[in-house]
């Protein structure tokens, strides 16, 4: 195992969404008190696991085990430390608030004729490697909306966030695969759906993971820091509102929360 150096450069590593990055700013303020250097990457949910398997990133944030990200973690679990989690993310489907909720109150609502021809049949989600995207696929076919024409579709964050701002500017009748935490959840009041074939994965635990090679790396103070560091979803909400909706960079966003809880 390396040895402890305080001046010794932590590459963290997080999946290229707001809500993963607005954590990995407030990871890389813990590293940086304690005197690391800190370098950031970002890649989609599948290669960032990757780029850690391969050594490339010693600090992952975050994975949410055990539902989403545990196909990618059980690879190279054994040469890893899991953190405590930092909060406490699920998935689920959701429509605006303006959508009556006698009207649509579970995913099977969404074939109710009067709903479905209503509601625009094109699911937008995010990119393919994301537990929510795996889960909505299978939801599509296990629900039988594919057979009333609603489809599920991956993209790019850009491409969700703004259909869903386009979506509720125009009063649009739509469903949307979401998660807590996400910023668009305090922004819009989007109400999630009941789901009772539990194809939306369990509640999970959003946890730092360290390859075991770092942590002789990193002052063990960091990571006493890290593991005792609890965000919960409504202060990622929090820290993700102030990036995309209040518009700071990530890591002044991170400074104004971690000012308020000191």
């Amino acid at each position: 195992m390396s040895e402890y150096r305080p001046e010794a450069t932590v590459t963290v590593g997080n999946i290229a969404l707001s809500f993963h990055r607005a954590v990995a700013a407030v990871t890389r303020r813990v590293l940086e008190k304690h005197g690391h250097r800190v370098r950031g990457v970002e890649a989609p949910h599948e290669r960032v696991f990757r780029l850690q398997e391969q050594n490339a990133v010693d600090v992952l944030v975050s994975a949410w085990l055990p539902s989403s990200h545990d196909v990618y973690l059980s690879r190279y679990a054994d040469r890893v430390r899991v953190l405590a989690p930092q909060y406490e993310p699920y998935c689920v489907w959701a429509v605006p608030p303006y959508v009556p909720q006698e009207a649509v109150s579970e995913v099977a609502d969404l074939l109710r004729p009067e709903v479905a021809t209503r509601m625009t049949t094109a699911i937008q989600g995010i990119n393919p490697g994301a537990g929510i995207s795996r889960f909505s696929a299978r939801m599509v076919r296990a629900y039988g909306l594919d057979r009333a024409g609603y489809a599920f579709v991956p993209g790019g964050e850009s491409d969700f966030t703004a259909r869903v701002d386009r979506g509720v500017a125009d009063r649009e009748w739509f469903v949307v695969p979401l998660w807590r935490p996400q910023y668009l959840n305090r922004l819009h009041q989007l109400r999630a759906l009941a789901e009772p074939k539990g194809l939306l994965g369990t509640v999970d635990g959003a946890s730092p993971v360290i390859t075991r090679e770092a942590l002789g790396r990193i002052d063990p103070a960091a990571v006493a820091e890290l593991n005792a560091l609890h965000l919960g979803n409504e202060g990622v909400e929090e820290i993700d509102s102030l990036i995309n909706v209040d518009g700071l960079p990530a890591l002044e966003a991170a400074d104004r929360f971690l000012a308020t809880r000191r």
